[in-house]
């Protein structure tokens, strides 16, 4: 944990702005922009990136994955840049929140990935980067994004006391944990040998 030195106030105000930011549906806003119908609809039924590819929309897809990880990394600079490292790590837990638990749709979000890796590559760049580095290889090697988000949220505290970084070590294994909860669907799916690759239509 990052030493405490911004007042209650500001550390309540940056955790609020967080949430708001982080609950922002971009993947529900992108789809309906680019007339491809209402992603809670569509394969999974999941807001994320992983779930707009299935529309067959590789640009909505970037685009929802760029959106979901800018929010948690501008939840995270905006919090540092008003107070210090103590709101940046509250600002981020709350835009990750945001995303799972979203107000706008009445607490139905999405898993985090990307808002994860956008928190981490804004609290840390090195150790945002090894995380990105991460779900790049397992996605590479085995094709199945929820594998590959599951691996690069395990490993992100190792790589966060690697690179010099303990102070996040409580706030990555945080995060990891919602991201592998969000992911138990995807688990026994893993398990049962019927979790489908990325690009393939659920």
């Amino acid at each position: 944990m990052p030493e405490l030195t911004s007042g209650a106030g500001i550390l309540i105000v940056t955790a609020i702005l967080g949430y708001l930011l982080g609950s922002i549906p971009f993947g529900v806003i992108v789809t309906r922009a680019m007339g491809l119908g209402d992603l809670r609809k569509i394969g999974s039924g999941n807001i994320g990136a992983t779930n707009v590819l299935r529309t067959g929309n590789k640009a909505a897809a970037l685009a929802t994955l760029l959106l979901d990880g800018g929010k948690g990394a501008l939840a995270v600079l905006v919090a540092r840049a008003l107070a210090g490292g103590d709101a940046a790590q509250l600002a981020g837990l709350a835009a990750f929140l945001g995303h799972l638990f979203p107000v706008w749709l009445g607490g139905k979000g999405g898993k985090g990935v990307a808002t994860f890796l956008g928190i981490l590559l804004a609290l840390a760049f090195p150790v945002g980067l090894a995380a990105c580095a991460t779900w790049a290889a397992a996605a590479l090697v085995t094709r199945i994004s929820s594998l590959s988000a599951l691996v690069s949220a395990a490993t992100g505290f190792l790589w966060a006391a690697l690179l010099g970084h303990g102070d996040m070590v409580i706030l990555i294994v945080t995060l990891a944990t919602f991201v592998f909860w969000r992911h138990l669907p995807n688990i026994e799916r893993l398990k049962a040998g019927t979790e489908p690759r990325i690009g393939g239509r659920k």
